[in-house]
C-alpha cells in the first residue's frame, strides 16, 4: 500500500522538472511555459513562455494554437496615460542572440473561447509557430490564479 504512494511521491519532482526543461527547435529554445487557472470557461486564459534565440538571424513568434481555445491570439500589454490595453500583436520579435519573455504586463498569449475551465494542476498543449524556426508544441502547466511566473523560473 505504501510503495505506490512512495513511488508517486518520488515522481512528482521529476515531472515538475520535466516541464522546466527547454524544448529546442533550430536556434530557438522554448522554456518555462505557464498559464493561470481560470474562473470557468467563459473567461480567457493566458499563456506565458520564455524564448531564447541563440542564432545569428532574427526570428518572430507569429502564431499560437491550442485545442483548449477556439481563439488563441498574441497580445501586448500597452500602458498609455495610465490606462492599460491589450491590443492584438501580429507577431512577437525574437531578436538574434536575445531572450524574449512573454510575461504579465508584456507580450502574452490570450486563449479565448475555452473548451473548459483551466484548473490549477492541469496542463494543456500549445503549438508555437515561428517565422523562421517552424512549429514547436509544448506542454503548459496551469498554476494558481495568483501565480506571477513559472515555478521553474522561481527556483534558485
Amino acid at each position: 500500500m505504501f510503495k505506490p504512494l512512495l513511488f508517486t511521491a518520488l515522481l512528482l519532482p521529476a515531472a515538475a522538472f520535466a516541464e522546466c526543461e527547454p524544448v529546442v527547435v533550430g536556434d530557438l529554445s522554448v522554456s518555462a511555459p505557464w498559464s493561470r487557472a481560470t474562473i470557468g470557461a467563459s473567461r480567457p486564459a493566458v499563456f506565458y513562455v520564455t524564448i531564447t534565440n541563440s542564432g545569428s538571424e532574427d526570428d518572430a513568434l507569429t502564431n499560437i494554437a491550442s485545442p483548449v481555445a477556439g481563439m488563441p491570439m498574441l497580445h501586448e500589454t500597452v500602458v498609455k496615460d495610465g490606462i492599460a490595453s491589450m491590443p492584438h500583436a501580429m507577431s512577437i520579435p525574437v531578436p538574434a542572440g536575445e531572450t524574449m519573455r512573454l510575461a504579465p504586463g508584456s507580450y502574452h498569449g490570450m486563449l479565448m473561447d475555452l473548451t473548459g475551465a483551466q484548473k490549477e494542476g492541469d496542463s494543456f498543449p500549445v503549438t508555437l509557430s515561428f517565422q523562421n524556426g517552424g512549429d514547436v508544441t509544448i506542454d503548459v502547466p496551469v498554476l494558481s490564479l495568483r501565480a506571477e511566473e513559472a515555478e521553474c523560473a522561481a527556483a534558485p
